[in-house]
């Protein structure tokens, strides 16, 4: 059979039945929740609530590579000391 006389992909009997088996895939239903493409609003008059990057507890390795140091042991326990010293503030600084 040559190009001329194949028919288009799109009548073969493989894409017909992949049409019709147009189902949802179990593993791609986020059950109703918010997410990206259904928010949640807010009442009006209602604060939202805004989190921070200090809310959390953060490993000196990983407050370094934030800083934009290489993880060196060096630059790990500057972080640490950093954390240790100013806390909360020093995320703050880093990471609003």
């Amino acid at each position: 059979m040559t190009d001329e006389n194949r028919p288009p992909l799109e009548e073969s009997p493989e894409v017909a039945d992949a049409a019709q088996d147009d189902v949802a895939v179990s593993a791609f239903i986020t059950g109703g929740g918010t997410d990206r493409d259904t928010p949640e609003f807010l009442q009006p008059g209602e604060a939202p609530h805004l989190r921070t990057g200090a809310e959390q507890p953060w490993d000196p390795a990983d407050f370094a590579a934030a800083k934009g140091w290489d993880p060196t042991p060096e630059n790990v326990e500057r972080a640490r000391q950093e954390l240790e010293r100013d806390g909360a503030a020093a995320i703050e600084r880093t990471v609003p």
